[in-house]
């Protein structure tokens, strides 16, 4: 055993492998990626690790898994489990007999995801319980817990850390190698694992009495605490928990309730811990998912207690909570007024904008200015996806009019195409994404006889998570050598008439490409072929010759490159960030952009 200093998302993968876990696959996905890549970095005799191809097929092998008496965990972020829920929801019927660990994480803010969608509401949606970590810490104890329960009541269950939760640092004492867990295996029994009316009836049944003792089981958890002795009360789940103990500290007779594990509640617990309480704040983000539950709580057992939080207006309905919001919205609840006047910041100034955007040279830039230029004149719908191209959409390239969820763009292109016949309907996708979401699309695409581009943004790599593999790359997780699923001969397959492979980096030939596909009725598709800057480095940069420079602003207006700035009327480049691309000088009217 040694100390391991790690961040939240490695102290659940090391809780997983302290559980002996046998398998763990899942799809990348800010806040989350880092629980696999941690579980890769240590030794781990027998537990087989993979990138699935999307948050579905994760959920069905980790299931398999599970169903063979294995250990299994299966990763992803909070709308990645919107991909999962079929299986996840036949799973709570069906049942496991291993320990499934389903970890779902949640985005306040959001900070890098499409929505702030409460995991906790999808678990007492699919009927199985969730755990609620508040610290790393409590993320790895509680991921090991949760193996245990889920044998112990044959259910998957929801290990659900927020975004600071999953990034913050802490000291976790564990073994320096593991070992995966010993398991029977998969016995034949179609009565069991084969999912029909009749078994699910049954089973439905089965799942809300057993709920019931899972409730009163958590009742008894170590990490649903009480502690202090006020009529006031502060009840807090997850990180919210550690804000509101921070602002308590000072304030030790204040009773402070933290709920480790909001489904199934454990009222037992709850209603021991709100004796004497006249009136409880609810400190939770998200949804008000405890403020509910105690609502419905207090009905059911008549109790005479005011129940205070998002519904009533005391806490913010939407964004994330920290250390000074606590001290401001407990401090007004408890009528302490040092606690909350204590900072004013009514004249600070508001911080500079940062707005994302692609990296300088990012060949995907190149891809979205050969669109625009070729479609220039014309009525055209740019459907965009999830991913760094989503960055396609800030000024001055504009070239994302829509992006709904991951696979989208590709399914959405053919609903403006059938609605506009005039237009010319384009997706843009990401390699990763084609594979994750956008094959079916284009299969439906051909199905239905659209006319659109499609438009494959090829980088080699899942960038915006941090550089994962995917079956176009060659590599699996396991190191294992695989054949690379070429996304040209897969687009052919399907039926898409013309398939053109170009580097956006030669303007003029995807300029011509794109105008080519234009003139094609049908389906056609563009894959835009270059490798991600982050991973591979060029020593060539752009100079410009001030002397030939007029000025004109051209190169800045166009692709809004970072690496561009303008000094004294003239253009300027950072050598620090240019990557040589080359995009710039193609646009210059006077050649004053050079390579050295």
């Amino acid at each position: 055993m040694s100390k391991k200093y790690v961040m939240g998302n490695g102290a659940i993968a090391l809780g997983a492998l302290s559980a002996g876990v046998n398998l763990v696959s899942g799809y990348p996905g800010t806040p989350s990626s880092e629980i696999i890549e941690t579980v890769a970095k240590y030794p781990h005799e027998g537990t087989y690790l993979e990138w699935s191809v999307n948050e579905k097929a994760a959920m069905e092998v980790a299931a398999a898994a599970a169903y063979s008496g294995a250990r299994a965990m299966v990763t992803m972020k909070q709308v990645g489990l919107n991909v999962a829920s079929d299986p996840l929801m036949s799973l709570a019927y069906v049942g496991v007999k291993g320990g499934m660990v389903v970890v779902s994480a949640d985005d306040p803010g959001p900070i890098s995801s499409q929505t702030e969608q409460d995991t906790r509401r999808f678990a007492e949606f699919a009927r199985i319980p969730v755990f609620d970590p508040s610290s790393p810490e409590e993320a790895f104890e509680m991921a090991r817990d949760a193996f245990e329960y889920s044998e112990k009541y044959k259910t998957p269950v929801i290990l659900r850390p927020t975004t600071r939760v999953d990034h913050a640092y802490a000291s976790i004492e564990a073994r320096d190698s593991f070992k995966a867990k010993e398991y029977e295996g998969f016995v034949k029994d179609s009565k069991k694992w084969v999912i029909f009316p009749r078994l699910s009836f049954i089973n439905h049944a089965m799942i809300e009495k057993r709920n019931i003792e899972i409730g009163e089981d958590f009742s008894s958890y170590r990490f649903n605490t009480a502690a202090g002795n006020s009529e006031k009360a502060v009840i807090a789940t997850g990180v919210s928990y550690a804000y509101a103990r921070e602002f308590l500290k000072d304030y030790p007779e204040i009773k402070l309730i933290k709920v480790g594990t909001p489904y199934p509640l454990p009222e037992s617990f709850l209603l021991k811990a709100l004796e004497g309480v006249k009136e409880i704040l609810c400190f939770e983000e998200l949804s008000p998912y405890i403020e509910e539950s105690l609502l419905k709580l207090a009905g059911k057992h008549h109790l005479d207690i005011e129940v205070r939080g998002k519904l009533t207006g005391d806490v913010p309905a939407s964004g994330e909570n920290d250390t000074d919001s606590a001290r401001r919205i407990i401090g007004r609840f408890l009528k302490i007024e040092e606690a909350e006047n204590c900072v004013n910041l009514s004249d600070a100034p508001e911080p500079p904008p940062r707005p994302p955007v692609l990296c300088a040279g990012c060949p995907h830039r190149a891809s979205f200015y050969a669109v625009k230029k070729a479609m220039k004149g014309k009525k055209a719908y740019f459907c965009g996806d999830i991913g760094c191209y989503t960055l396609g959409n800030a000024m001055p390239l504009d070239m994302v009019d829509t992006c709904l969820c991951m696979g989208a763009g590709i399914t959405m292109a053919q609903g403006f195409n059938h609605m506009d016949k005039e237009a010319v309907a384009i997706s843009f996708t990401g390699d990763s994404t084609f594979f994750a979401s956008g094959i079916t699309g284009v299969v439906n695409a051909v199905y239905n006889a659209a006319d659109m581009i499609v438009c494959v943004l090829d980088n080699s790599t899942t960038a915006m998570t941090g550089h994962q593999p995917h079956p176009g790359t060659g590599r699996n997780l396991m190191a294992t050598p695989v054949e690379k699923i070429s996304i040209e001969k897969t687009l052919l397959a399907i039926g898409v008439k013309k398939v053109i492979t170009v580097d956006p980096l030669d303007l003029d030939a995807s300029v011509e490409a794109v105008k080519k596909c234009a003139e094609i009725k049908g389906v056609k598709a563009i894959i835009f072929k270059s490798p991600c800057v982050a991973l591979v480095k060029s020593d060539k940069k752009m100079k410009v010759d001030s002397g030939k420079c007029i000025g004109c602003m051209r190169c800045i207006k166009e692709i809004g490159c970072p690496a561009l700035s303008v000094s004294g009327g003239k253009i300027v480049i950072d050598e620090n960030l240019c990557t040589g691309c080359g995009l710039c000088s193609k646009l210059c009217p006077v050649g004053s952009i050079g390579g050295v």
